[in-house]
């Protein structure tokens, strides 16, 4: 379960403010992306300016989602992820999963390391055990389950058997999973010492990592080595700028091609810049409150549900959001278990799961039946980084301010809140996750599956045998059903309360294309699918 930590952390580390949405005046439409014809010509040098920094190139040793962006223009797993949120081949051609355990990987026999050198399956086996490996890969240790073994069973072919099985376990060999397949030679040669700017990273991706400044910037070169084919763009150069207005200004300047994250306070500045477009996408993300069911009162389930009717989510979504987002009927994303159901009837059946209304005399009546009917004080911090979270608990505390509940909003370091969640002491918190896989079941494991402990301490066996029958099935729909039922029992002790599924807003120059852009975009081989638009 540290993977999902790992994922739910880190990324909102480098992704806070991803649903920042523009002004309502925006003229922008989620989902798509809308430009000029493909030229043809090449890109020189594109620039992408990122919301945070960098302090390794190595995924495995640093896991967050910019990281994921990055090397997955260098390095590739057994397997990718299609724009729909499906598992396609990478350095695997083709797989099998011929029983729940086992799962059969056969590898390209002509893929080749951006220095030239041939991929060998020994380099591949290197790799899994490196990824494994808690001590050299902290980042992504966490995200492998228990393994029986790993073998070499043909010429080009590897077969993994797991210690149980788990459906799901195809998203893991994968780059927005844990594996990102590298050199040996080259590994050893840089003494364990690889994501640093002496040692770069190398895979069998089409671009060549040439230059990295920690928390400055990095810099890739195309080459011709991929068995992909040849991207359009030339170079690669990543600027970190976490200052919001000075990577405003570097587009305003033509410095930088494309921006992640545009925050909500600058949408408007962002789509009013020359030859800019901001495109609206869903992100994957889950923003809800956390209660740990340990810490009093909240150990209270009726002060739970107190809180829960006093959250006025549709207004956070049209005021706080601007209406870039949705309201969170459930734990999983629509678009999640849309890579098991179709999308709408995904939103359909999350609709129909329990939900507690907005109701402040409701709010009331249950806190009168809880264990602080004269209410009581809590804090709730947000990270200075998630400036909508922040948002949203004022608008929760003055709602609670009326059923006797004393909220104190609090703003605090990213560092500092991270080091809340789950820590058996903050009573109430938010949780901001952002799934990187098309697992229907990524989120609400990790949430709801004691197994490995969640951020909540919440435990039902009934619950929890649900989640382990959906690791277990290999029909997509089963386990939607069996997720959806584990959500809805879940909904009765409420230790989560959704708030909203978000959105990112991306500034791209409209000198750029892009093809398939979908919310796995950027946890794809993504520059193959950029262009020069004319």
């Amino acid at each position: 379960m540290r993977r999902s930590m790992a994922v739910a952390t880190i990324a909102a580390i480098t992704l806070l403010g991803a649903c920042a949405p523009s002004s309502t005046e925006s003229t922008s439409t989620a989902g798509e992306d809308t430009v000029g014809a493909d030229t043809g010509e090449e890109i020189e040098t594109l620039t992408v300016a990122l919301p945070g920094s960098l302090a390794s190139l190595d995924a495995n040793t640093e896991g967050g989602i910019l990281n994921y962006y990055v090397a997955s223009i260098a390095q590739e797993g057994l397997l990718g992820v299609s724009p729909e949120g499906t598992l396609e081949p990478a350095l695997a051609t083709s797989w099998e999963q011929p029983d729940p355990s086992t799962y059969v990987f056969d590898l390209r026999d002509d893929a080749v390391f951006a220095d030239g050198t041939p991929l060998t399956v020994d380099d591949v086996l290197f790799s899994i055990e490196q990824a494994r490996d808690p001590e050299v890969s902290p980042g992504t240790a966490g995200y492998w389950p228990e393994i029986a073994s790993i073998e070499q069973t043909d010429t080009w072919q590897i077969t993994i058997t797991l210690a149980e099985p788990n459906q799901a376990f195809a998203w893991v060999p994968t780059a927005v999973g844990a594996l990102w397949v590298t050199s040996q030679a080259f590994w050893e040669a840089n003494d364990g010492t690889v994501g640093t700017s002496d040692s770069l990273i190398l895979g069998t991706g089409p671009y060549r990592a040439t230059a990295f400044v920690p928390d400055s910037y990095a810099e890739f070169e195309r080459v011709d080595t991929w068995w992909g084919g040849l991207p359009k763009v030339k170079t690669i150069r990543f600027e970190f700028i976490q200052d919001e207005n000075t990577r405003l200004l570097a587009r305003q300047s033509g410095e930088v091609d494309i921006a992640l994250n545009v925050p909500i306070a600058q949408a408007e500045q962002w789509e009013q810049t020359e030859n800019t477009r901001v495109v609206f996408q869903p992100d994957n993300s889950y923003v809800g409150l956390t209660f740990d069911t340990t810490v009093a009162p909240f150990d209270d389930v009726h002060v739970r549900r107190a809180i829960a009717h006093a959250a006025d989510r549709q207004s956070m979504v049209d005021g706080v959001l601007q209406g870039k987002g949705e309201v969170a009927t459930g734990i999983p994303t629509p678009e999640q278990l849309a890579s098991a159901i179709p999308l709408d009837e995904a939103r359909t059946r999350l609709g129909e799961l329990p939900q507690v209304e907005f109701d402040l005399e409701a709010a009331a009546d249950e806190l009168a039946q809880s264990s602080v009917p004269d209410g009581f004080a809590a804090e709730l911090k947000y990270p200075n980084t998630g400036p909508q979270l922040g948002k949203a608990a004022l608008a929760l505390s003055q709602s609670l301010a009326t059923v006797g509940i004393d909220l104190t909003v609090t703003e605090v370091p990213i560092e500092e809140w991270l080091a809340t969640l789950g820590d058996g002491e903050t009573g109430l918190s938010f949780m901001w996750y952002f799934s990187t896989t098309g697992d229907p079941a990524e989120v609400i494991t990790y949430l709801l599956d004691d197994t490995w402990g969640n951020v909540a301490s919440y435990s039902d066996p009934e619950v929890s045998d649900l989640l382990r029958q959906a690791r277990e099935s290999t029909e997509p729909t089963e386990v939607v059903d069996l997720i959806l039922e584990a959500n809805a029992l879940e909904v009765e002790d409420l230790a989560y309360w959704p708030l909203w599924w978000g959105q990112s807003a991306t500034a791209i120059s409209d000198s750029i294309g892009t093809e398939d852009f979908s919310p796995y975009f950027l946890l794809s081989v993504w520059p193959a699918r950029l262009y020069a638009a004319g």
